[in-house]
C-alpha cells in the first residue's frame, strides 16, 4: 500500500540499542479534512527518513505496512492497536 502527501514531521533515531528507530508524519490533504499519518520506519529502514530532514513541506509517497495487534489491560479488557511501518520513500515530480 501507499500513502501520498507532504512531510510534516520526523523524529530521528527514537529507538534504542537494540532496535533502531525513526518517524515521519505524512500530512494528506482530503477533500474535507486534513489527515496527519504517523509512520514508522525501523531496524534496516530506521535510516530512510533521514535523507529527507531537510525537505519539511515537499510531497512524498510512501510505501507502508499496516498491522494490528491485542493487547489484554490490567482490568481484562482487550485493546487493539494499529502500526504502520514504512519501507521505502519516493519522492513526487511536480
Amino acid at each position: 500500500m501507499e500513502l501520498t502527501g507532504q512531510i510534516e514531521k520526523i523524529n530521528l533515531n527514537i529507538g534504542n540499542e537494540a532496535y533502531a528507530k525513526s518517524e515521519l508524519v505524512l500530512k494528506i490533504e482530503g477533500q474535507h479534512v486534513t489527515d496527519y499519518v504517523l509512520i514508522e520506519f525501523g531496524g534496516t529502514r530506521a535510516d530512510l527518513p533521514d535523507l529527507y530532514k531537510d525537505k519539511i513541506g515537499e510531497t512524498i509517497t510512501v510505501a507502508i505496512n499496516i498491522g494490528g495487534r491485542p493487547w489484554t489491560n490490567p482490568e481484562g479488557k482487550i485493546l487493539y492497536f494499529n502500526s504502520i511501518k514504512g519501507w521505502k520513500i519516493t519522492p513526487v515530480q511536480k
